[in-house]
C-alpha cells in the first residue's frame, strides 16, 4: 500500500465521501437482516445487536471470501460473521447463510436462490453493511430488487472512531474513493440504480484520486 500524508484537508475530502456513503435511514421491523460479510467484523456486531433488539426473526450472513479477505481470513466471511452472531446470543436456528459470493451482485443473486430454496418470500430487508457502503448496497439492492423494501444501515460508528489497525485509515479512504467511481460508473453498466452526486463530492473524490487515493479505483 501506498503511504500518503493524511492531512487535516485530506481527512476533510474523505469525510465529505463519508457522509455521501450514508443513506441514513431509520431502523423499521422487517422480515429478515441481511448481512453482507466483508473485513470488517464490526458489521456482525451490528447485525446481532438489532436481531437481539427484536428488529427482525432471522438473519442472512453472505459472503464467500472477497478481494479483501482472500489470503486474509481461512473461513468464509459468512461464517465467520455467523459465529460471531452465535456468540452474541442469535439462535442457530434463525441464521442462514450464504457463502459463495464475492461480490454485492453475487450475494443478492445467491441470497435469492437460498430463499427460494428454503421456500421463503420476505418482503423487507434491513441489510447491514460497512458505514461507506451504505449507498452502494442499497444501489444495487434497489436494481435487482425493486419490489423489496430496504433499509440499509452500518456499524454505529463516526468517521473519526472507524480506523483500526486491520483497517488503517489509508485503507478506508481508497476504498470510499472507489466506491463513489463505482456509484457513477455502475448505474451506467446496469448494475445499480442511478444516485446523485452533488458537485461538491465529487470535487471531494477528484481532489482525493489527484492526492494518490487511487488504489481501489477501476481503471
Amino acid at each position: 500500500m501506498k503511504v500518503h500524508m493524511t492531512t487535516k484537508e485530506t481527512l476533510a475530502l474523505a469525510k465529505k465521501l463519508w457522509n455521501y456513503h450514508h443513506v441514513n435511514n431509520t431502523i423499521e421491523k422487517a422480515d429478515c437482516i441481511l448481512v453482507l460479510g466483508s473485513h470488517d467484523t464490526r458489521v456482525a456486531e451490528r447485525a446481532a445487536e438489532l436481531y437481539l433488539e427484536g428488529w427482525a426473526p432471522r438473519i442472512i450472513f453472505s459472503g464467500g471470501l472477497g478481494r479483501l479477505t482472500e489470503g486474509l481470513w481461512s473461513e468464509t466471511e459468512a461464517d465467520l460473521f455467523a459465529g460471531i452472531a452465535i456468540k452474541k446470543g442469535v439462535p442457530k436456528k434463525d441464521i442462514l447463510i450464504e457463502n459463495k459470493s464475492t461480490n454485492t451482485g453475487e450475494n443478492i443473486l445467491f441470497t435469492q436462490q437460498l430463499l427460494q430454496k428454503n421456500n421463503l418470500h420476505p418482503d423487507s430487508f434491513i441489510v447491514v453493511q460497512k458505514p461507506y457502503m451504505e449507498r452502494r448496497s442499497f444501489a444495487t439492492f434497489k436494481k435487482h430488487w425493486p419490489d423489496k423494501k430496504l433499509i440499509v444501515t452500518s456499524p454505529q460508528i463516526s468517521f473519526e472512531d472507524y480506523a483500526t489497525n486491520e483497517i488503517p485509515q489509508e485503507q478506508v479512504i481508497n476504498i470510499m474513493v472507489g466506491d463513489l467511481q463505482r456509484i457513477k460508473l455502475y448505474a451506467d453498466k446496469g448494475f445499480q440504480v442511478y444516485q446523485e452526486i452533488p458537485s461538491d463530492v465529487w470535487e471531494a473524490y477528484k481532489q482525493l484520486v489527484e492526492a494518490g487515493f487511487d488504489e481501489h479505483l477501476i481503471t
